[in-house]
């Protein structure tokens, strides 16, 4: 039985073999966060001088992106990369997910949406049939704090502040518990239309484009539909 480090290591893996075939002197990897992004980063680590460079989605990632020797560019000079690879807290057969747990949503989201593809890496206890299960992070301004909180209790929510945690833009955390997302790109418009809401962590609107699902039997690829 393989334990969920080896199953993320999987997951990780098997997103190299994206590199692999886009590898090139020009090309730029986008990089996401958290604990199987942080694999896919110890992985990509072979790929130095063999690519042009990555572009990072928080501070962490971009620290051990150089830790290994691989250039970090700012995201303004970069007009265009062949894939962003980052891992997900829940996922449904949609391609949609919702990603926020390590606080970095709003640069993921901006960092993906340059990519031609996103690739989702996850181990298969991520894969739902309905997103809300996972508490829904937003990024908010912190003067908005109570007027979103109280928007999201009459959406069905629970918020909560995120305590004693501030994000790579300055903002605060609330992460919304109680909610059955049966159509996720309507709500994710309507939470991100919330005045001082930055951006919420549903990536339904622009989800991911293909999702390497690691199981006890090997990957299970997922493709977005058409």
């Amino acid at each position: 039985m393989l334990s969920q480090q080896e199953l993320k290591q999987q997951a990780a893996d098997a997103a190299l073999e994206f590199v692999e075939q886009a590898a090139g002197p020009d090309v730029i990897i986008g990089v996401g966060t958290g604990s199987t992004a942080d694999l896919f980063i110890d992985g990509l680590a072979r790929f130095k001088g063999r690519i042009g460079g990555t572009v990072a989605s928080s501070e962490r990632s971009a620290a051990r992106l150089a830790g290994h020797g691989l250039k970090v560019l700012d995201l303004n000079d970069v007009s265009s990369m062949p894939i962003y690879v980052d891992g997900a807290d829940e996922i449904d057969a949609n391609l949609h997910m919702i990603k926020g747990g390590g606080g970095a949503l709003t640069r993921e989201k901006i960092v993906a949406s340059v990519a031609e593809r996103f690739i989702c890496i996850a181990d298969e206890s991520k894969l739902v049939q309905t997103l809300g299960k996972f508490p829904l992070p937003l990024e908010v301004i912190p003067m908005a704090r109570e007027s979103v909180a109280r928007a999201l209790v009459a959406l069905g929510g629970q918020p909560k502040l995120r305590d004693g945690f501030v994000t790579d833009n300055g903002n605060i955390i609330l992460d919304v518990s109680g909610l059955s997302i049966s159509d996720a790109p309507a709500f994710e418009a309507r939470v991100n239309n919330l005045p001082g809401v930055v951006t919420c962590g549903l990536f339904a609107l622009a989800g991911a484009d293909v999702a390497l699902l690691a199981t006890q039997s090997g990957i299970r690829r997922l493709d977005r539909r058409s």
